[in-house]
């Protein structure tokens, strides 16, 4: 009998991810989390532009935290991998309660200076870069395979719904109060993300470890140096990224100031919103006739084509529609690549895996921006949408014709020899189930993630 989609949807909420043992808890630390980030991103900004800082003390304070961030992030993931993602998330969480603490406490009483905010903002940074990689191998180890992707899902889209509130919300409380009082409200955010890790339990039908897990077989240097799937999606996320990255930043804003103006660009960045929720919703969808690969390759060219059409498309209105249309493909996108390296990593290097992953993702910023602003003043920005588009299918294509990416399965796993095509990756999978189809992409509910945008990811979105 089918059920109806109101059915279907209370069904989602007691089933799956949601019947994990405070799994709805961890969501709620999420959402709180994202919303905690928002309001620091403006009340850091506020803090020191308010005062006599400037552009100047402003970019060096932030500089100290991405530099802090991005050096921590492969040590999180080796720390991750030996004592456990929960507790990582929790010290950090603990630790930056207190550092943002102390910030707004500082923020009261004496005037914003470099010698005040950097040390502060540095071991922020740290906090932030062990948390990362923690976060993407937290759900692997609760939730069993079959419900990954769904997990992976719902955790995006409680953050990209608190990173649209967060904002709304800090403007509002650093209007009324200050910014020294927003980051009391941020700090307490990690209270509440810290708790919420608590109540997670790991069920019985979680996935279980490897033997060659257990026995510590494979090294990290084996799996860099013969896990062909990672290779391959690597230099994929490189290139993807970097595009990504530049048109987003750069490419985009320069448009939107040329042609529609500032609220154009609210408009432009609204869609860009939306199109991850709705991407991260669609990720649930089991495609039963294309493997993983071929998914993704489907979804990587609709990201091409849509990207290059943005500034032909007749005005605001098509380009929002190009621009919401890239980020659905992406936002789902982002989710299954992450979630097929989530079951082939070997659980024992999961968060050393994430890591590498997530430098990829996010090292790529400062040359993105840097050569997209030449590109865009040489050559122009009409002609920079194209060349994007043309790079991300180049990518995608490339990685289609490797065997290893485009013969894997979700749920194949990284057996320790050379991947030189998907007949020699263990077709063990963790029993992935499929999904019904009535409830496919009905939930109404995480990559930098993972979506997979440099900041964000599919997991617990604290520090992302």
């Amino acid at each position: 009998m089918t059920r109806t989609p109101i059915a279907a949807i209370k069904a989602s909420l007691t089933t799956g991810p949601m019947a994990v043992k405070g799994f709805p808890w961890l969501l709620a630390g999420q959402f709180t989390s994202s919303v905690g980030d928002m309001c620091f991103a403006i009340a850091l900004p506020w803090l020191v532009l308010s005062s006599d800082g400037g552009p100047v003390l402003l970019g060096s304070v932030l500089a100290c935290y991405g530099i802090s961030r991005a050096a921590a992030t492969p040590l999180g993931g080796v720390i991750t991998d030996r004592f456990g993602a929960r507790p990582v998330m929790m010290a950090a969480d603990l630790a930056r309660f207190a550092l943002t603490a102390a910030l707004a406490v500082l923020a009261l009483t004496v005037p914003p200076s470099f010698p005040v905010l950097a040390p502060i903002t540095l071991l922020l940074g740290v906090c932030s870069g062990l948390f990362v990689p923690a976060s993407f191998a937290l759900l692997p180890s609760f939730l069993p395979g079959e419900e990954l992707t769904a997990g992976n899902s719902m955790s995006s889209v409680v953050t990209r719904l608190g990173s649209l509130l967060g904002p709304a919300l800090g403007g509002v409380l650093i209007t009324a109060v200050g910014p020294g009082p927003a980051l009391f409200a941020d700090a307490a955010t990690f209270l509440v993300s810290a708790a919420t890790l608590l109540a997670l339990r790991r069920p019985e039908t979680a996935v279980a470890e490897d033997p060659g897990d257990e026995a510590g077989r494979v090294s990290f240097r084996a799996v860099l140096t013969r896990g062909r799937f990672l290779q391959v999606t690597l230099v994929a996320a490189v290139v993807g990224n970097f595009v990504y990255i530049g048109a987003s930043e750069v490419a985009l804003p320069t448009l939107a100031h040329r042609d529609f103006g500032a609220g154009g660009y609210g408009t432009l960045l609204a869609g860009l919103s939306a199109g991850l929720i709705a991407g991260a919703l669609l990720a649930r969808l089991r495609v039963r006739r294309l493997r993983p690969a071929g998914l993704l390759v489907v979804l990587v060219l609709v990201m091409g084509v849509s990207v290059a059409l943005v500034p032909f498309s007749g005005g605001l209105a098509g380009a929002t529609a190009c621009i919401t249309l890239f980020s659905v493909a992406n936002g789902w996108s982002g989710i299954t690549i992450m979630t097929m390296l989530q079951l082939w990593a070997p659980r024992h290097l999961l968060a050393r895996v994430m890591s590498v992953m997530l430098l990829a993702m996010s090292g790529t910023f400062p040359i993105s921006v840097a050569v997209t602003g030449w590109g865009v003043e040489r050559f122009g920005v009409t002609a920079f949408f194209p060349i994007a588009g043309l790079a991300m299918a180049l990518a995608v294509v490339w990685a289609a014709a490797q065997p290893a990416f485009r013969e894997v399965s979700l749920g194949d796993r990284y057996t320790g020899e050379p991947e030189r095509h998907a007949g020699q990756a263990e077709r063990t999978r963790p029993q992935v189930r499929e999904p019904e189809t009535v409830a496919h992409g009905a939930y109404p509910s995480p990559d930098e993630t993972a979506g997979c945008d440099p900041d964000e990811g599919a997991g617990p979105s604290r520090g992302e």
